[in-house]
């Protein structure tokens, strides 16, 4: 099974230029899961934009720290088995915690999320909460667990913690590419699949506020970057439970030019 996950889809860049690659690659995977906590504007995700994903081609969509943002993105976690939400947010928190979903051939895949505590907001142990997910993907399905974490650290042992259990562990939420792939193991692991948006941007944001807070230590509202976008992503080819192959993945619409 040969699967594409998307990186943090920053803005409307990050959802034009995943809307132009789909439109021309969707038939090249046989499952694609994005992660969707920054599609409005860096802030959450709407069901507008949720459906967008959907209908161009997203089988999963995942978030993170930024997912209840949008007070309307509660209805959508609770009517939908399509996206989900780190699983160690605290008992009774809308939404679920991991999905499995099927391709055309039948091969199932069950997507799972946890979130990192070094640096965020203190979530319930995203150890046992992994323990969890692994432990209710059916034994039929690949498993991808994304580890939404800012830590390096964290990210690499939660990766050893699931090494052979899953396979793929795959980092999101620092916007930045990593160039460390490999298969332990079994399992593909990736410190971080990168952001789908203005790349020459402070992380998908415009560079004069967070210029200016980082000069004057006061609060800037910060704003989205404009421009051409690039999509980072990662393909994963999955035998079963296991992984068989790990490329990094960046393309830019030409028809937008160069980032800069």
């Amino acid at each position: 099974m040969r699967v594409l996950f998307i990186g943090d889809v920053f803005g409307t860049p990050g959802l034009r230029v995943a809307h132009r690659f789909l439109r021309d690659h969707r038939g090249d995977y046989d499952l694609v899961v994005a992660n969707g906590e920054n599609t409005a504007g860096g802030f959450g995700i709407t069901r507008k934009h949720a459906e967008q994903l959907w209908g161009w081609g997203v089988d999963v969509i995942t978030l993170g720290n930024h997912t209840f943002d949008q007070d309307e993105v509660v209805d959508l976690l609770e009517s939908s088995s399509r996206i989900v939400r780190p699983a160690n947010y605290p008992a009774g928190t809308p939404g679920l915690g991991h999905t499995t979903v099927a391709a055309a051939n039948g091969e199932r895949l069950t997507v799972g999320q946890v979130m990192g505590r070094v640096f965020l907001e203190p979530l319930d142990d995203p150890f046992p909460a992994a323990d969890a997910i692994v432990e209710a993907c059916p034994a039929d399905a690949a498993l991808i667990v994304d580890v939404h974490a800012e830590a390096t650290s964290e990210k690499k042992v939660l990766g050893y913690h699931l090494q052979g259990r899953a396979s793929a562990v795959l980092g999101t939420h620092t916007h930045v590419q990593t160039a460390d792939e490999g298969i332990f193991s079994g399992t593909a692991y990736l410190t971080d699949v990168g952001m789908t948006g203005v790349q020459h941007s402070a992380i998908g944001m415009q560079f004069d506020e967070v210029h200016a807070r980082f000069l004057t230590k006061r609060r800037h509202r910060f704003r989205p970057a404009s421009g051409p976008a690039t999509l980072n992503g990662v393909v994963l080819d999955l035998d079963g439970r296991r992984a068989r192959g790990v490329q990094r993945l960046q393309w830019r619409d030409e028809g937008e030019g160069a980032d800069g």
